[in-house]
């Protein structure tokens, strides 16, 4: 692929209006400056801006609309669509923004929007407090919060979006705003769920959270139908202290599960019990007496060791799907058994997170993630090792999702990928669309910001 390029004075000039970086395609750090986490892409935008404070937002944003230019904002580049980068255009990587002040005594937080979910769990962590976000520490906490936020300690304390207080967030025709419950409501209740749709968010205020004692880690049994759904069903009578994400999938490799069980079919759950020591145990008990576990890592941990270390170097190459169902009773988990077995994916796995809890009980309306009746989030996904496998790919997930979500067409839309507008859409069920939709066309009239699960008018 050619490298793209846009006339050099214009550069020029945007160089001279901002105050962090400009890269261009010539400069020696571009390529490395412009990957991101999706594997099998390979994207060359025609300018990076790296902003360091609100008016180098500003700039980019008029420079890429100035240019005709295609606009894409980068934090920590785990869009499984790719829309962190985008080719011949604009990416304002806001990794630079890196601001933070933390108010332990009143249990707040601002954070930049540059910052990853695991650098401010570390930061956080030192106050015996946290912001709930996902699994994984390199993920930006923009992304994570602009779609919800799903993690360890939603069934405790919410989503990433209930914990959002304020914003401050540079629209199209360059403002810079700060948004609340009070000021600018409509756009603060988009922004919680309804992704990158209407501006550059720079900067996020949570509300903190005491975490204290933490019992987690990785749990592994073998899969059998009745394991699979015994676990399924102990964690929807957990208490709310303990989430569990649940990934049926053939054992890797590692170390220390036994060398018999490499490539066989196993429930590898990673735990978490916010709470007591003494507490954890009980809780836990269940699981472990479902079958002899193959690994139990579970232990008294702090929370940020929760996040495992990123490997800059990785970059799979994978399809997924995402939905949500009722329940998994033990017809359902034996059917995603066989079809596991079935598969000829060499990786495959099935990813089910029982939800409930505090996710259920906001306001159905408070955020615009819509979805918090909803029990159990479902994930399909599979490696592609050869680009001729990306068709039955595809297929295999979304025909075992079908049989997974019984009729159920909701996504999540942090998790949707390149799925085309009916899945953007199903994200953003009824009345959520058409207030997603009255907001996007009040502050993005022109859809600048369309690098993103795009809500705009059919």
């Amino acid at each position: 692929m050619s490298t793209p390029t846009v006339p050099s004075l214009a550069v020029l000039d945007l160089r001279a209006r901002v105050r962090g970086r400009v890269v261009e395609p010539t400069d020696a750090d571009y390529d490395a400056l412009r990957g991101i986490q999706l594997g099998g892409t390979d994207p060359r935008p025609a300018v990076i801006v790296r902003p360091v404070d609100d008016d180098d937002v500003v700039q980019a944003v008029r420079f890429a609309q100035d240019a005709g230019l295609p606009l894409a904002v980068r934090s920590g580049g785990h869009s499984g669509a790719g829309h962190g980068s985008v080719d011949g255009g604009v990416v304002v990587d806001v990794r630079d923004l890196r601001t933070l002040e933390i108010d332990a005594e009143a249990r707040t937080v601002w954070a930049g929007a540059g910052l990853t979910a695991g650098e401010l769990t570390t930061a956080t962590d030192e106050h015996g407090l946290a912001v709930g976000f996902g699994d994984t520490g390199s993920v930006g906490i923009a992304g994570i919060t602009l779609g919800g936020g799903l993690g360890y300690l939603s069934r405790k304390h919410g989503l990433t979006v209930d914990s959002v207080l304020a914003a401050d967030v540079v629209t199209a025709d360059g403002r810079v705003l700060r948004v609340d419950a009070e000021h600018h409501p409509e756009l603060f209740w988009a922004i919680r769920g309804g992704g990158g749709n209407f501006g550059v968010v720079t900067r996020f205020q949570y509300r903190l959270h005491p975490v204290g004692e933490v019992t987690g880690g990785m749990l592994m049994l073998p899969a059998t139908a009745e394991v699979l759904a015994g676990f399924l069903a102990a964690a929807e009578a957990a208490p709310d202290e303990l989430s569990a994400i649940v990934n049926v999938m053939p054992a890797p490799p590692m170390p220390f599960i036994p060398a018999e069980a490499h490539g066989r079919l196993v429930v590898m759950a990673l735990m978490c019990f916010a709470g007591p020591a003494d507490a954890a145990t009980a809780a836990l008990a269940p699981f472990r007496a479902l079958a002899e576990p193959l690994a139990d890592m579970v232990r008294p941990v702090r929370y940020p060791e929760l996040f495992p270390p990123h490997d800059p170097d990785y970059h799979p190459v994978a399809i997924s799907r995402t939905g949500y169902t009722t329940h998994v009773d033990l017809d359902l988990a034996a059917e995603i058994v066989a079809r596991l077995e079935a598969a000829d994916a060499p990786m495959r796995v099935v990813q089910l997170r029982v939800l409930g809890g505090a996710i259920g009980r906001a306001d159905a309306d408070s955020t615009a993630y819509a979805f918090r009746d909803r029990n159990i989030m479902a994930v399909t996904a599979a490696f592609i090792e050869d680009p001729a496998a990306r068709p039955r790919r595809i297929e295999w997930a979304e025909d075992l999702l079908r049989t997974i979500t019984r009729g159920d067409t909701g996504a999540y839309v942090n998790f949707v990928g390149d799925e085309g507008p009916d899945r953007v859409r199903a994200a953003y069920p009824g009345a959520t669309w058409d207030r997603l939709l009255a907001v996007k066309e009040e502050y993005d009239p022109t859809n600048l910001f369309r690098r993103c699960q795009n809500v705009v008018r059919a």
